[in-house]
């Protein structure tokens, strides 16, 4: 049976979904209808498509749905609990974009629909399915390290990607919930399946010390575009150099006034750079964890101390960043790539450490993307590693992010629920 799919949310991460169904995955569903702020965006994707496909406004997201048997979910985070909630008490499946959403109110009220309605919500957690990743989980489920007592994971975002959250909306802690939410979701959905266990005190720290208006630089443009420093700062992004930013953005302005290459140090910026959280989990485990949104390099190194030895995993994805305006390419295309490297070492008491080899597949994230595809529009297979995530692991790895935030802002613990599920002062 072909399922009939709406979209919400037309940005630049709505094409994954939009090509798959065009594609590869073309005998599993058809695109049933668009919805979104932004007609010129919209004209976008229907141009891709190659057909007429019926356009909403978020007014009229009803009638989306009486065309759609499921819903895919890109919009701004703070807007997708509304489209979540009111999909699922319509009886549709759901897709949703990590993060679930940014806020413990929110995933109150995700949880309750969740538990009512009778569609399925599937969050896409990719970072799960990279063949390093799904490496490390395998490890620990064959008890490699025997019971983990302790993780170190240390990310760092380089000018490239990291300054262009600075850029766009993330830049409003209120749209994104900072980068502890938007970002580090990833981050601590890997460490809560990595560990299989409920995360249930927060203790972090968090400022914003390179970008917004965190440091004198002088006189600068509101934007990129037309700024006369364009092609010699590195920090100035030409957003008519990429054909689709240019017609997703763009040329797009006149519909909503949405600027996609704001200054990444202008005043306006309300998230952190650099942040550091310790978390401890129900099995007694702890989590220190670091992000850097400044980086020279592009990469991640995360520990694993176990009763019975220990874990290394290192990731090189950029090895230097160039002094040009650039946008974060996509995984499967990131500049410098022959730079980049991962190492994967099991080090077990009393014996020379081992490199693991991780075997990699076709496309973006070493193949992880066409697998996370295979289980949204086929249906997860029978996964010994449990890769396909759910409503309660997308609220765990936000509720994480929530606690950090709040727990940086009163320089105090923050406690969760024995499942994770929410906070426990919630």
């Amino acid at each position: 049976m072909s399922t009939r799919y709406a979209f919400v949310g037309l940005g630049h991460r709505a094409q994954m979904y939009v090509d798959a169904l065009l594609g590869d995955w073309s005998d599993t569903g058809t695109i049933a209808g668009l919805c979104d702020t932004n007609r010129a965006r919209m004209a976008y994707y229907v141009e891709r498509i190659g057909r007429d496909v019926p356009c909403f406004a978020p007014g009229e997201f009803g009638k989306l749905l009486d065309l759609a048997d499921a819903v895919v979910v890109c919009t701004v985070d703070a807007a997708h609990a509304q489209y979540v909630v009111t999909a699922l008490d319509a009886g549709k499946d759901v897709i949703v974009e990590k993060p679930l959403t940014i806020d413990a109110e929110s995933c109150a009220a995700i949880a309750a629909a969740a538990e009512r309605a009778p569609g399925k919500l599937v969050v896409t957690f990719n970072y799960r399915y990279s063949p390093r990743n799904s490496a490390v989980k395998r490890l620990i489920s064959e008890g490699a390290i025997g019971e983990v007592t302790s993780v170190h994971f240390d990310w760092a975002l380089d000018t490239i990607h990291g300054a262009d959250y600075f850029r766009r909306w993330h830049r409003d802690r209120a749209s994104s919930g900072g980068l502890l939410v938007h970002k580090s979701t990833h981050h601590f959905d890997l460490v809560n399946w990595w560990l299989d266990a409920a995360p249930q005190l927060v203790f972090a720290q968090a400022d914003l010390r390179f970008y917004g208006a965190a440091r004198p630089r002088g006189e600068r443009p509101a934007r990129s575009h037309g700024a006369p420093g364009l092609g010699a700062d590195p920090f100035l992004l030409d957003i008519s150099a990429d054909p689709r930013l240019k017609r997703l953005y763009l040329d797009a302005e006149h519909e909503d006034g949405y600027i996609r290459d704001q200054d990444v140090f202008a005043e306006g910026v309300t998230i952190d750079d650099n942040m550091s959280v310790l978390v401890r989990y129900a099995n007694r485990a702890t989590l220190t964890y670091s992000l850097t949104a400044h980086a020279p390099y592009e990469g991640y190194r995360v520990v694993f101390n176990g009763t019975e030895g220990r874990i290394e995993l290192q990731v090189c994805e950029r090895a230097w960043t160039p002094p040009q305006a650039a946008i974060d390419p996509s995984a499967a295309r990131k500049e410098h790539a022959t730079d980049a490297w991962e190492r994967l070492t099991l080090h077990r008491h009393w014996q020379q450490a081992e490199e693991i080899t991780i075997e990699q597949g076709v496309g973006g994230h070493g193949g992880g993307d066409r697998l996370l595809l295979d289980d949204v529009f086929r249906g997860p297979g029978d996964d010994p590693l449990g890769r396909p995530a759910g409503y309660r692991d997308g609220i765990r790895s936000v509720l994480v992010g929530v606690a950090a935030n709040r727990s940086a802002a009163t320089g105090l613990p923050v406690t969760l629920t024995g499942d994770g599920t929410s906070l426990a002062d919630a």
